[in-house]
């Protein structure tokens, strides 16, 4: 499948409904077709990985394309430099926690994105760091207790932001973090508590 051919599918099976929904997230409706989630996996599963074609979508602008390059891209050859250039032009939560959940968190050595983007002053670097840390916890079922105890530190020192959707991301990576044990629910408490 080529680019020009994907959006046309997209479109093709496009409601103002989705498009109502991705728009009340601040995607601005010219960026937005209008289509499920469900449909973009579809789509995905027939397009095959192919990172050139993944970055035709990433740079088309439509919000959906985005979603579905991310399906696209190949982990096992996409660099940590084209991840940065993807997370810069990040603009919605959803985006942000999909490229993260989906394709950054499976690359080799992902934390490398939360020690560089928990400090950054870029909204959606900063959610990142912290949904790779929820998303870490979640599907890593052997994490070490030092690597826990180091999240914990992270969160402690750049728990700060004023960004709801950062706090959010924050309060995510808390709650898995808390689900462990019941050794890391107190901490976790301790933690949200301030106590």
């Amino acid at each position: 499948m080529t680019c020009d051919e994907i959006i046309k599918e997209l479109k093709e099976n496009a409601s103002e409904k989705h498009k109502a929904n991705v728009v009340k997230m601040g995607i601005p409706a010219e960026h937005s077709i209008g289509v499920s989630t469900a449909v973009v996996r579809a789509i995905a599963k027939k397009a095959g990985k192919s990172n050139e074609l993944a970055r035709e979508l990433w740079i088309s602008g439509y919000h959906e394309a985005k979603l579905l390059a991310v399906l696209v891209f190949d982990k096992k050859t996409v660099s940590h430099e084209e991840i940065e250039k993807l997370i810069l032009d990040v603009q919605s939560w959803d985006l942000c926690d999909h490229l993260c959940k989906n394709l950054i968190i499976k690359l080799k050595g992902y934390d490398e994105f939360i020690s560089k983007w928990v400090a950054s002053t870029h909204t959606y670097k900063k959610r990142a760091a912290f949904t790779l840390i929820a998303s870490s916890v979640i599907h890593n079922k052997v994490i070490a207790n030092d690597t826990l105890d180091d999240y914990l530190h992270i969160i402690r020192e750049y728990s700060d932001s004023e960004h709801e959707h950062v706090r959010k991301a924050i309060s995510w990576a808390l709650r898995e973090i808390g689900k462990r044990d019941f050794n890391y629910n107190e901490k976790a408490v301790l933690l949200a508590y301030g106590a």
